[in-house]
């Protein structure tokens, strides 16, 4: 299992190619919203989340995807699938 520190890490690989404010993903932390910090557009977190099921061979629901708004929450949404695995 990942530390929260790698999970910050491999997060910040996927969601580079959809960030807008470069500055912001240098700073990113958990509380780090995907919109309203580092400008992704809604359309693209739908990416995000695939991309995200890929990377750790999980599925996010809907419903947790709709929870997916910070890097704090889609690590703990990734957390909380691998551990059901």
């Amino acid at each position: 299992m990942q530390t929260k520190d790698e999970l910050i890490e491999i997060l910040k690989k996927i969601v580079k190619p959809y960030v807008q404010d470069e500055q912001a993903f240098e700073n990113v932390t958990e509380s780090t919203d995907f919109l309203n910090d580092l400008k992704i557009n809604s359309s693209n977190l739908v990416d995000i989340a695939l991309d995200v099921e890929e990377e750790f061979n999980i599925e996010i629901d809907n419903e947790s995807m709709e929870h997916m708004l910070t890097v704090g929450s889609a690590i703990a949404i990734i957390t909380k699938k691998l551990a059901e695995k």
